[in-house]
């Protein structure tokens, strides 16, 4: 029997760390414009669909494309998986563009590059299961790993996400406004939270604009921090 095949629609860091977990398991390709040195073989996106599992690692404003450019391509019993920090809008548009003989899960791996650099066992994986039942085989291979696979839908994805990323996005950029954080006089719980928010400040322009501008629910949950910092403050 031939090898299960997964393609990877985006080389970017995350794409790069899918690969590198998944290559002992599966044979792998790779579809991305800008060439990354790597030594995974280089496939277009007709040829990405074609995989038995494709993996959307893609910014979100390039999603759509990407959806119509596979679209034709893919082959009966496939699966698609993409892997944005949002979920309504990625479900909506996976559901609308891919046909019906594909299934389709929307999911949100809960850490990065940085937080997985020892492993991904332990970290969380969020999964909205859309269409097929393939994802149960993928959700179990994935347990396997040592990800905790969390079941979900994208509307509560994205309202969970609202205050979980975009508060911690809010609140990392705000301190590193401030200028140079305190170190040698810092308690226990503020090294806590200047490493929490220094985890997050490498993230990319775009990952940024899709956590707090992207998600339908991380506007409401902004401004009701915001007030509430605020009726703090008018309290001292």
């Amino acid at each position: 029997m031939r090898p299960q095949t997964l393609s990877i629609i985006g080389f970017g860091t995350f794409g790069q760390l899918i690969a590198r977990h998944l290559r002992p398991h599966l044979a792998l390709s790779v579809c991305d414009p800008c060439v990354r040195p790597n030594d995974l073989p280089q496939v277009d996106p007709a040829q990405a669909a074609r995989a038995d599992i494709v993996v959307l690692a893609v910014p979100l404003p390039q999603l759509e494309a990407v959806l119509r450019a596979i679209a034709p391509h893919l082959r009966p019993g496939s699966t698609v998986i993409d892997v944005s920090s949002v979920k309504v809008e990625p479900a909506r548009l996976m559901l609308d563009l891919l046909p019906d003989h594909v299934g389709i899960v929307a999911s949100h791996p809960l850490f990065g590059p940085a937080s997985a650099a020892d492993g991904i066992a332990g970290h969380r994986i969020a999964w909205c299961p859309l269409r097929s039942r393939g994802h149960r085989r993928l959700a179990a291979f994935l347990k396997a790993k040592g990800l905790q696979v969390i079941p979900t839908t994208p509307d509560q994805h994205d309202r969970d996400m609202a205050v979980v990323q975009g508060l911690t996005h809010l609140i990392a950029r705000s301190l590193s406004r401030l200028g140079p954080l305190p170190r040698d006089m810092a308690t226990r719980s503020f090294a806590m939270l200047a490493e929490a928010a220094a985890m997050v400040q490498d993230d990319s322009p775009e990952l940024l604009a899709t956590i707090l501008k992207a998600n339908p629910h991380a506007a409401s949950v902004r401004q009701r921090f915001l007030a509430e910092a605020s009726g703090i403050a008018d309290e001292l």
